[in-house]
């Protein structure tokens, strides 16, 4: 009896383990679902708006110019940011608020990116803390899902919109025709 309920606790603890495994390489290195909140990326990403995040990008160096990408904060290790690229290592950009009269320019370092917000006005961004290691990047967010009347509606914010635009429409018919889509209005 003690012998049986020995074997089946360390099989559960067994495939507990497996599962958490199997978890953490999908949410570090294929990508995750992301909730975004804060006013910087208006009007592209709104506030609790949901996106998914792909990490293979990070990995294989494939950052361009204007995606969106999720980063470590480099001012709060703790909590992430979502940005969009304007610059990559080598690239001259400027580097002044959009109100300043003079501008500035600058030149990316090797190895960083320069990130800002769609909302210049509103937003804390390469501007105020300089180019951002590219090792901060936590992946590329590549579609969100706006909630609207029930429905889903799947928008490609890459720099790819061809090739993301079938990957867009499969996931959005599979998703509504397997009622895996939860009902909700924003």
């Amino acid at each position: 009896m003690f012998r049986n309920a020995l074997g089946k606790t360390l099989r559960f603890l067994g495939y507990t383990v497996q599962y958490g495994c199997i978890a953490h390489c999908a949410f570090e290195y294929l990508g995750g679902i992301v909730v975004c909140s804060g006013p910087s990326m208006e009007p592209t990403i709104q506030s609790s708006d949901i996106v998914f995040s792909e990490n293979l990008s990070r990995h294989f160096y494939s950052i361009r110019k204007g995606d969106i990408v999720i980063v470590k904060s480099p001012t709060d290790p703790k909590s992430n940011i979502c940005k969009r690229v304007i610059g990559l290592e080598g690239d001259k950009v400027c580097t002044s608020n959009p109100s300043d009269f003079l501008k500035t320019h600058s030149f990316v370092p090797k190895g960083h990116v320069w990130l800002e917000g769609d909302n210049l006005r509103n937003s804390t961004d390469s501007r105020c803390y300089g180019p951002v290691p590219y090792g901060l990047i936590r992946g590329r967010i590549c579609f969100k899902t706006e909630l609207v009347l029930g429905a889903s509606l799947l928008s490609c914010l890459s720099g790819e919109m061809l090739s993301c635009v079938s990957s867009v429409l499969e996931v959005c018919n599979s998703a509504c025709w397997s009622g895996a889509v939860s009902e909700g209005s924003q």
